[in-house]
């Protein structure tokens, strides 16, 4: 598995993200793509992480969203590359339109950091191939502006088309309006778009990837990658 992790200033899950690919690609780190940067190598896999990137300044992403390397990633997605937007690369992924809707300031507009529970609600893809639908996961989260929002046609689109990747639950996969920890419509804690080569999503899996630092629960992930991209490029 070929990767490349985009780092914007203002990234500060970017090395997470990297230990967690290179751990999922047996030992091979991603590459490190400056958001400056027009072009660089091929790969499987583009990631954009967590962070605030230019300080979150005009809109969550919205800066981001037009740096250079944005251009290369849109026109790779378009060819069909995988792309794994976390945090403030989901926002990033939204305001660049990779994806539909936009994360807006949580419910309570305060900053969540904690554990959280998701229910998974679709194994068919690439990069939840490994879980089990239904299949309730523990991963962090660690934003201000997850608040997931689109309008009731998008939505209604999300579900019937099975994109629709998480939703915030109990530790039971229970879906209900107490276990929305910022207000994202219908429990939506991430999505794929059409064509299901970019998923983005507002947890952390990549900080659940290692028994010592709270669990495991978010390796399927980069497991599902690993083994879809290295049996495609086989």
């Amino acid at each position: 598995m070929k990767a490349a992790v985009v780092v914007f200033p203002g990234s500060n899950r970017d090395r997470d993200m990297i230990l967690a690919l290179t751990k999922a690609a047996g030992g091979k780190p991603p590459l490190q793509v400056w958001h400056g940067d027009a072009d660089f190598p091929e790969v499987d896999l583009i990631a954009l992480p967590g962070g605030f990137s230019y300080g979150d300044y005009l809109r969550c992403g919205a800066m981001a969203a037009h740096s250079p390397v944005m251009r290369e990633v849109k026109r790779r997605a378009e060819r069909g590359t995988r792309v794994l937007a976390v945090c403030n690369g989901f926002q990033i992924a939204c305001e660049a339109g990779l994806l539909p809707g936009v994360l807006m300031s949580n419910a309570g507009l305060k900053f969540i950091c904690r554990d959280v529970y998701l229910r998974v609600e679709t194994s068919n893809s690439v990069f939840t191939g490994h879980y089990q639908r239904g299949q309730t996961i523990r991963v962090p989260v660690a934003h201000h502006d997850g608040n997931y929002t689109a309008d009731a046609d998008t939505v209604k689109r999300l579900a019937d088309e099975d994109r629709i990747a998480f939703r915030y639950a109990d530790a039971l996969g229970n879906v209900a309006p107490a276990t929305n920890l910022n207000g994202s419509v219908d429990n939506i804690a991430g999505i794929f778009n059409k064509e299901r080569n970019v998923l983005g999503l507002m947890p952390h899996p990549e900080n659940a990837t290692d028994m010592v630092c709270g669990g495991m629960d978010g390796f399927g992930l980069f497991q599902s990658l690993a083994e879809s991209l290295t049996g495609a490029a086989s």
